[in-house]
């Protein structure tokens, strides 16, 4: 088994199987060489497919439900406009460095989110991730490995570059600076810190695709052609590329390494004013009518008179204005779930701007997590199969906006991110002995159980008390592949 080796994550936020596997794959030779001796598929995400909590369902095997995490941002128990960031404390599951760490194996892990502010973890070298305030803050454990991560990075660690912005000639500086510093500390830590696991958090793709895909897909509905940018997208994954071939070179041959992405990402249709929607269905009543945009927040809402209002975001949270649990609550308890379902199908119904129907999904917490914990909405809406974001500001002139409500934007998250596994020791890893490459029907839930069976904890009587609570299953094949 596989407990005397070293395995390694290398994880890259929003990256698209189409665009690694099929675009770019023969501009990136270090990775490629990966894809034709390692096993590769895509990787079903959770719901929704947001950085936060995807990799926290990767690294926990347990779904947003039981994690109580469901975006980044979250209403604070049944109020109207009180809510909160979720960091690292949100997250009270165990993580696979947290196991690792109880059975005496050492870990390093390098900006996975929410990972600030940084937790104490016995035997693990941890810096925080994008979420961080800033360099002054404490972002590392133990504290004094900040002084190294300063100093490799020139005393200017960057976690996050502003995106949503107009300025891409500054956008497109800062991202290729972050990703630099980024693999500079990941390559120190490798060289310098025990580990049997090392797990690293890249959001450059996401920023990457969010400030450019416009310009590198025809297909984009704003594509702009022949600007500067037209092969930014090859030169910053050939850019990665080449500091993966170096980060496997520090790794050696005893350490298997997976390439995986908590989502994929694709083009940007537009961003639907569900609020504005609601108010037209009669969901949603104001005291004063905005004549200008502004946040939803903001505007004077007549909560006596209404049922329900909706969040922006990659997708929609619909809330309920329920009797006896909001302030001014007008629906009556047990009428939720009727009212729950006639909005569902009145959702299902939208059309887009040209009069077509939109491919909407509504989802409720308690059905498809089993368990919904903590700050849930109480449906969850994805517009057109995630091709229109959904726009929480009221005030539009329209119920179409063809740019995110909250600045200059391109692309929106799709369902499937990237698996791919490497083993140096093997050239030709193939997962039945007779050349098959491609894994199917692995999630993201998946990830967490599979390195826990791979690392095999030598003294751990039960193996099945490492699974409990968890959703995903061991990926078997790419196990006895391994083997």
């Amino acid at each position: 088994m596989m407990m005397k080796r070293k395995i390694a994550v290398i994880g890259l936020d929003s990256v698209p199987p189409e665009m690694m596997f099929q675009k770019l794959l023969d501009k990136l030779p270090n990775i490629k060489r990966m894809y034709e001796r390692g096993i590769h598929g895509s990787l079903e995400t959770c719901h929704p497919p947001i950085t936060v909590p995807a990799w926290m369902v990767m690294m926990t095997g347990k779904n947003p439900g039981k994690l109580g995490i469901y975006g980044f941002r979250h209403r604070r128990g049944f109020s109207y406009n009180d809510g909160y960031i979720v960091n690292s404390t949100s997250v009270k599951e165990k993580t696979v460095w947290e196991i690792l760490s109880e059975h005496g194996k050492s870990s390093i892990v390098l900006g996975v989110p929410p990972g600030y502010p940084p937790k104490q973890v016995k035997n693990c070298n941890i810096v925080s991730c994008f979420i961080t305030p800033g360099i002054e803050k404490t972002f590392t454990h133990p504290q004094e490995l900040k002084d190294e991560v300063l100093e490799v990075s020139g005393g200017n660690y960057i976690f996050d570059v502003t995106f949503r912005t107009e300025n891409r000639e500054k956008i497109k500086e800062e991202l290729f600076e972050m990703t630099s510093k980024r693999f500079d500390v990941a390559e120190y830590l490798a060289q310098t810190k025990p580990w049997d696991f090392f797990v690293m958090h890249e959001i450059g793709f996401d920023r990457l695709h969010h400030a450019f895909w416009k310009f590198f897909d025809p297909s984009h509905p704003k594509y702009v052609k022949g600007t500067q940018y037209e092969k930014l997208d090859e030169e910053y994954y050939r850019f990665v590329d080449e500091r993966i071939g170096r980060l496997l070179e520090i790794f050696g041959e005893e350490c298997i390494t997976f390439l995986l992405s908590d989502h994929g990402s694709k083009g940007m249709s537009g961003a639907f004013c569900v609020n504005q929607w609601l108010e037209a269905e009669g969901y949603l009543r104001f005291k004063k009518k905005p004549q200008t945009v502004l946040d939803f927040d903001k505007a004077e809402v007549d909560w006596e008179r209404t049922s329900a209002w909706g969040w922006g975001g990659y997708y929609a949270r619909i809330f309920f204005n329920v009797r006896g649990r909001e302030k001014n609550g007008v629906i009556d308890p047990e009428r939720l779930e009727d009212e729950k379902k006639k909005l569902s199908q009145k959702i299902s119904s939208i059309k887009d701007n040209s009069g077509r129907k939109m491919k909407n999904l509504v989802l409720e917490p308690e059905r498809i997590y089993g368990v919904a914990s903590g700050d849930k909405p109480d449906l969850m809406v994805y517009f057109d199969d995630l091709n229109w974001r959904s726009a929480g500001t009221v005030g539009h002139p329209s119920l179409y906006l063809f740019e995110n409500d909250t600045g200059p934007d391109d692309s929106v998250h799709s369902m499937n991110g990237i698996f791919l596994v490497y083993d140096p020791k093997k050239r030709d890893l193939s997962l039945d002995g007779n050349g098959a490459k491609e894994l199917e029907g692995a999630r993201i839930e998946d990830i967490a159980p599979t390195l826990l069976e791979l690392f095999g904890l030598d003294g751990v009587k039960d193996k099945k008390e490492l699974f409990v609570g968890m959703d995903g299953r061991t990926l078997s094949s790419v196990i006895r592949a391994l083997d």
